[in-house]
């Protein structure tokens, strides 16, 4: 298959990395010509950075670029793609984003967090796929094929719910490391020390029901401690902290 990607950022480069082992990445399109030459080096690509050098003569046309920049892609592209299925890479925006303006439209969505420092197992990551016609919806099914072998049809409304918990638990998840990371810090802990810890909370909550495994002053409803906790925020002044921790630990207290 003969595939060009609009955007070079981390979505579009492992997508563009792991589909080229088995299809023709075309071109690369970016507004900064140096960072589509970056990835489009990387695949063996052309690299534009005018919509109107995308070559026509491509089977599959990928926006992967911020939610909010979908629309615009799509309009400026439509008209010259008129038979080329164009998808997007999005978890939060519907397909009628694109089938609004293009009848062959679908959606290829990555459940994963990318960092360009770190490589993607996309054998074991799952990937959504949905389109309106059957036919296009073959082609996404077998494109996924190549990447990963958990595949699944979701429409919008499943995919966005799945990228709102996603949000819960990779990226609120990731920024309360940080906030502990800023807690050992201030008093010149190795926040290594928490690693393990870290590990075991993963794994647990994946291998049961995270309500079961809470654990915690908050699950115990130990007052003493949560203000002493709260206490100790306030007084190295960190009242956002203290915000977040309290906010928190009402919620947990609410679930327990």
């Amino acid at each position: 298959m003969r595939i060009s990607l609009i955007g070079a950022g981390r979505v579009a480069t492992h997508l563009a990395q792991g589909l080229c082992q088995q299809h023709e990445i075309v071109q690369v399109f970016s507004r900064d010509l140096a960072n589509a030459s970056i990835l489009a080096n990387r695949v063996n690509a052309e690299a534009i950075n005018d919509v109107q050098q995308l070559s026509a003569q491509i089977d599959l046309l990928v926006i992967a670029v911020s939610d909010q920049a979908i629309s615009s892609v799509i309009e400026s592209v439509s008209m010259r793609l008129p038979d080329v299925l164009i998808v997007h890479t999005s978890g939060s925006t519907h397909l009628k984003a694109l089938t609004q303006h293009h009848a062959k439209s679908g959606v290829f969505y990555p459940l994963q967090t990318f960092s360009l420092e770190r490589e993607v197992n996309w054998g074991n990551t799952p990937l959504f796929i949905e389109a309106e016609c059957a036919e296009d919806l073959k082609v996404l099914n077998a494109l996924a094929a190549a990447l990963s072998q958990r595949i699944y049809q979701y429409d919008s409304a499943q995919r966005l719910s799945l990228h709102l918990a996603a949000v819960f638990a990779c990226n609120f998840s990731n920024y309360c490391y940080d906030m502990a990371k800023q807690v050992v810090d201030a008093k010149s802990v190795d926040f290594s020390l928490l690693y393990p810890l870290i590990l075991e909370t993963a794994n647990k909550a994946t291998q049961n029901d995270p309500k079961k495994m809470q654990t915690g002053p908050a699950m115990r409803g130990d007052k003493n401690i949560l203000m002493m906790h709260q206490q100790m925020l306030a007084d190295a002044g960190r009242p956002d902290l203290k915000m977040i921790y309290e906010s928190l630990s009402n919620g947990i207290m609410r679930n327990s």
